[in-house]
């Protein structure tokens, strides 16, 4: 059976909000024969990374950049999980190993400016060769039921991917 992780950190309500959306997506009737596995990025480890076939991440937007709980998420499981840098310590080609070509999403909720955090998960995800399987949910501000919708879909979506 695939099996989906879903790593996040959701500290604050909408954070808590947008990912119970994530996992009723994930856990939609519709799809069937899907395993969620659900971790805090805290407490995430490579063996997870490793025994997913798909992801969904989850973060705040924090100073323009991904939550440290994320950031944590990855320093510890990227190179074991075939991350590759290049010479100069930054993402490198070809990487990925085991995990490459799986597909992953992503939701952010921030108050202010949401672009860093999705450009710093995106640069890692890219270093570890995984493909984009849905548009990024972004959600700045309040929670909207629109905001709640799109993290139902994209937990439905990639949990779908992983049945084909």
């Amino acid at each position: 059976m695939p099996t989906l992780l879903v790593v996040h950190h959701s500290p604050t309500r909408s954070l808590m909000a947008l990912t119970e959306a994530v996992l009723d997506g994930a856990h939609d009737p519709e799809v069937e024969g899907v395993d969620v596995v659900v971790r805090p990025a805290l407490e995430a480890t490579a063996d997870d990374v490793l025994a997913a076939d798909g992801y969904v991440l989850g973060s705040t937007a924090n100073f323009g950049y991904m939550s440290g709980a994320l950031k944590h998420f990855f320093d510890s499981t990227f190179l074991a999980v075939g991350g590759a840098l290049d010479d100069s310590g930054g993402a490198g080609e070809g990487g990925g190993g085991a995990t490459k070509g799986r597909p992953y999403g992503l939701y952010v909720h921030g108050r202010y400016d949401l672009t860093g955090a999705v450009r710093s998960v995106q640069s890692i995800v890219g270093a570890l060769g995984w493909k984009q399987g849905y548009d990024v949910v972004e959600a700045m501000g309040d929670l909207t039921d629109e905001h709640r919708a799109a993290a139902y879909e994209l937990g439905g979506t990639i949990a779908a991917l992983l049945t084909t």
